[in-house]
């Protein structure tokens, strides 16, 4: 296997992918509305072949290859040999056997030439050290009238799942040191002018941004939503970044909560995200 994105393989061979694997169904509890759109975008036939870059531990591949049906197939992709392991555990628990998955990086690996119908991606695209070689070498997949759709977070000021624990940590400690907003992370595809630029270079055809509003649906009480916020994601890289006290966190966990309020329903939390989902042809 040939990897150009060497520093993703090296997360997620961490400690990350491990707690990743963890928190696995809170986070797709969290983020099914998201999966659900990216799924209707993406259209699926009985007796399609699909492609999922960046399946994780596949909850994706579940879905699409439902959706397929026993004549159609899912091939999932990722980079990290741990998030694959579990994918394979539950494809093998569901009885999913028109799952395929590879170790694999989508920007080099040599897919098969118009193999697929479509491509997807649950926030699996937006890591690429060269997202237009990446791209370019994803289409190769495609058969002529394929598709490709994947998901990306809006602008932080759209996602509060992320701007509330940014703010209030902030206010407790101060502005962590900058970071480039289109450097490979989960931010770097929230300017659609940018990425339809990107998907253009590329060679794809008919680039598009359809931008939604789409609910994170975290299981569990405000208090316990709250204190996932706060241990994952910027909250807690900004609060590593200043040596949070005990104090710090708990006065930042409380803040959190207070404005997570809101989003409080008879049926859970409900925290709206601005959703990107991106789609064109070969």
């Amino acid at each position: 296997m040939t990897i150009a994105n060497t520093a993703q393989a090296d997360f997620w061979a961490s400690a990350a992918g491990t707690q990743w694997i963890l928190r696995e169904a809170t986070l797709d509890t969290m983020m099914a509305g998201i999966l659900n759109r990216v799924l209707h975008h993406a259209g699926f036939q009985q007796g399609e072949h699909v492609l999922d870059i960046g399946c994780g531990t596949g909850a994706s591949c579940l879905a699409a290859a439902a959706l397929v049906g026993p004549k159609g197939h899912v091939t999932g992709v990722d980079i990290a040999a741990q998030l694959l392991d579990r994918a394979r555990s539950r494809a093998a628990e569901a009885g999913a056997s028109n799952i395929t998955l590879h170790l694999a990086d989508a920007q080099t690996h040599a897919f098969a030439t118009a193999s697929v119908d479509a491509i997807i991606s649950r926030f699996g695209v937006m890591f690429f050290e060269d997202p237009i070689a990446a791209f370019a070498n994803m289409a190769l997949a495609l058969k002529p009238k394929g598709r490709l759709v994947f998901a990306a977070w809006a602008p932080p000021a759209q996602v509060p799942w992320f701007s509330i624990p940014v703010n209030v940590a902030i206010a407790r400690l101060g502005k962590p040191t900058p970071t480039d907003p289109n450097a490979p992370g989960p931010m770097a595809f929230q300017n659609p002018e940018r990425v339809l630029k990107l998907m253009d270079q590329a060679g794809l055809k008919n680039p598009r941004c359809l931008s939604e509003t789409v609910d994170l649906t975290p299981p569990g009480t405000l208090a316990e939503v709250t204190a996932f916020a706060t241990r994952v994601g910027p909250a807690s890289r900004i609060m590593a970044e200043f040596s949070a006290t005990d104090a710090d966190a708990a006065a930042i966990e409380a803040e959190i909560g207070a404005r997570f309020a809101p989003y409080e329903t008879a049926r859970g939390m409900r925290v709206p995200a601005g959703i990107h989902f991106y789609c064109a042809e070969p």
